[in-house]
């Protein structure tokens, strides 16, 4: 028996639509059937490669005296966090509040007449353990605090709707361009080595602090030091390190290429197996700077490569477009009744042993964490111990370990088709291991993310097939996301769905810009860099009609059925959409002198002022958007110098090639004021440095 979600798009909502539980999307007729039969509304949100949503819907959704009851006395409804990151933005917020922490699953209580939450949580067990009680009991209990004690959930609810609608409310101030350094500061901290905890990318905290690095005082300009702390922090050292963690921890997959989520451990060791595409456009992008800054580590190189080959062969579309995300599970057999995390991507020594030469196992070991014991689960994440070259004779290994992975196939082949759904999985007959389900939704934000790495790793190496990729993924977008005035968010099988967020609109405006430049770099693509800028301001001037405010910034989206309306200036996985938006109104500013684009910059950084001051360590974004307003760079030069400019760190600068007086190589300005033309490169060096504030 399907419930209200077998006809979704959705991956995440399919995988519930046989459970007992009678679930809805979110939707009018859902909230108006709670008002209706005065039933307290179940709002779960998840994602379809969250390992604990898998494991909830198996358990809990399945369990049918859970679901018996639930449907009794509650409404549920379920929601894609990835679909919906307005509605999972709000309750997640209501959850932090309730519980102190969140995650997903994200499952929360609400009342039925106005959708404000009075109870919630992450994952709950059938049975009570791991400190959590039972889900039934659960629901019974909040079931009965519903029906008899109205002033407890009309409190509990008051304090969370206070602080929410407190935390929407932004308190205009004035500008404070001071703030920079020791926000800065704050966001290293971020990065600096702890014992304990798991390691996320952190990639916006990671780009901000190397945006950064020449941003001090000429005295501190390696050394950031804080007033609270003799211990002076080493920027560039904490991005190189991240870099390092990235390209060598068992969080890159070294047989296949592409990133996982985060590793569980401080080490960099074990990882949540899930390959998010969101991470691994970011982790592309950062890499690319790190390079530009001088750490030309082969590890860096090799994980770049490696991540588009992958990209090209298990996410990218035929019609050009990128999926969204790969599970952390797959089935061991077709015989299986539940998947296995990381099985995909681990080895045991038997089968190292079985597999390889005794010289590729030896070279092998010397260069990856490789144990008879194993690390996770007895058997092997190869973890390398080193940043430098592979040996042929590893990059032989490596090639065997894939062939087994994916069935004798090489590992540059241009396409490996995706299991689409649990399914899928278990009834092809796979060559290799069965693989992790693969969520094929197009997601606007994300494919921009994606397209931003290419595009700066297009830029820095020089390679035109990065950009070739980009592009096909660029003109998807262009072709299929708009519709009758309406940019849209996703992508399923061809149809435009859900209309586009913030985070939408000022990352893929990001994209085209960075875009625009990289296509400066190749006589084949020069031409239509002016084509991606007109693209931008296009969609720059829909994004400030559509959710555009008054204050200053933009709205995550909009909706009746929103409880408050929300402008997002927090950096999680993905990067904050105000920051981002108002750094790509100064790229605006600077590549068309329209003085529009700065007013709106700094009205929107007035309005986030406050918060930067109380909270920069949240903001990296922000901070970026700041550095961007107070040292806003265009460097106007000829063809012949853009492929040094793009070897060479330049994070708040845009390039335009144009005609320069006899004997002038560039012209070096600040926002629209301009230095003496730069006749040689020293002259050229010397005035960029003036303009970055060095």
């Amino acid at each position: 028996m399907t419930n209200q979600l077998a006809d979704s798009s959705s991956l995440y909502l399919r995988k519930h639509a046989e459970n007992p539980v009678d679930w809805w999307p979110w939707c009018d007729e859902a909230l108006e059937k709670a008002v209706q039969e005065d039933k307290p509304i179940f709002l779960s949100i998840g994602y379809s490669s969250c390992h604990w949503c898998t494991v909830m819907e198996g358990e809990a959704f399945s369990d049918e005296a859970i679901a018996t009851y639930l449907n009794a006395n509650f409404l549920p409804i379920k929601v894609d966090r990835e679909e919906r990151p307005d509605i999972d933005s709000i309750y997640m917020q209501a959850l932090q509040m309730i519980a102190g922490q969140g995650g997903w699953p994200l499952n929360i209580f609400l009342t039925p007449s106005d959708r404000v939450p009075f109870y919630g949580g992450t994952y709950f067990p059938v049975e009570a353990r791991y400190g959590r009680p039972g889900f039934l009991q659960v629901l019974q209990a909040l079931r009965q605090l519903y029906d008899t004690d109205t002033d407890k959930v009309e409190s509990v609810k008051s304090q969370i709707l206070g602080g929410l609608e407190q935390s929407a409310q932004l308190q205009v101030g004035a500008l404070d361009q001071t703030l920079l350094p020791e926000g800065i500061i704050a966001c290293a901290r971020t990065l600096m080595p702890f014992d304990t905890g798991t390691r996320f990318p952190m990639i916006p905290y990671a780009r901000l602090v190397l945006q950064g690095v020449g941003k001090a005082s000429p005295v501190e300009n390696r050394f950031l030091s804080a007033a609270d702390s003799d211990t002076p922090i080493d920027g560039l050292h904490l991005v190189r390190q991240r870099a390092f963690n990235l390209v060598t921890g068992g969080i890159f997959d070294p047989v296949a290429g592409g990133f996982h989520r985060y590793t569980v451990d401080p080490t960099w060791t074990v990882p949540h197996f899930e390959k998010m595409l969101y991470d691994n456009g970011q982790i592309v992008e950062f890499l690319a700077e790190v390079w530009q800054s001088g750490e030309q580590s082969p590890a860096i190189a090799r994980a770049i490569d490696q991540t588009v080959v992958w990209l090209q062969r298990e996410m990218q579309a035929d019609d050009g477009f990128f999926y969204a995300a790969q599970d952390a599970d797959n089935f061991t057999s077709a015989e299986a009744s539940e998947p296995e995390e990381g099985d995909f991507y681990v080895w045991s020594m038997a089968e190292l042993t079985t597999l390889l030469t005794a010289d590729e196992l030896s070279e092998l070991t010397a260069e990856f964490t490789v144990t008879e014991a194993g690390n996770f689960e007895g058997r092997n994440v190869l973890q390398r111990k080193s940043s430098g070259q592979l040996s042929q004779t590893v990059e032989q290994a490596l090639e065997k370990l894939f062939q087994v992975r994916y069935g004798a196939l090489p590992a540059d082949t241009p396409t490996f088709k995706p299991a689409v759904d649990a399914q899928a999985a278990k009834t092809v007959n796979w060559p290799g291991r069965i693989p992790p389900v693969t969520d094929t939704k197009m997601i606007v934000a994300w494919n921009a993310l994606m397209i931003s790495g290419l595009a700066k790793a297009a830029a820095v190496f020089d390679r035109a097939d990065y950009l070739a990729i980009a592009l096909q993924a660029t003109q998807y977008i262009q072709q299929h996301q708009q519709s009758e005035g309406t940019f849209y968010r996703l992508n399923y099988d061809g149809q435009a769905a859900v209309p586009a967020q913030a985070e939408d609109y000022a990352l893929y405006i990001k994209a085209l810009l960075d875009i625009q430049q990289a296509c400066l770099r190749f006589d084949e693509y020069r031409a239509q860099a002016a084509d991606w800028l007109t693209a931008a301001i296009a969609l720059q001037t829909q994004f400030d009609q559509q959710l555009g405010s008054q204050q200053g910034g933009y709205f995550n989206a909009t909706g009746n059925e929103l409880i408050v309306q929300e402008r997002a200036y927090q950096d999680s996985a993905i990067p904050s959409a105000n920051g981002v938006a108002i750094a790509s109104l100064m790229r605006l500013f600077l590549l068309t002198e329209n003085q529009d684009y700065l007013s709106r910059a700094e009205t929107a950084l007035q309005s986030f002022s406050t918060v930067l001051q109380k909270v920069p360590r949240a903001c990296p974004s922000l901070l970026s958007a700041l550095d961007w307003f107070t040292h806003p760079m265009l460097i106007r030069t000829t063809t012949d110098q853009i492929p040094e400019l793009m070897n060479q760190m330049l994070p708040t600068a845009v390039l335009q090639i144009e005609e320069l007086p006899e004997g002038a190589i560039a012209l070096v300005c600040h926002g629209l004021s301009c230095q003496a033309p730069a006749t040689d490169i020293a002259m050229l060096q010397n005035q960029i440095k003036q303009s970055q504030g060095l």
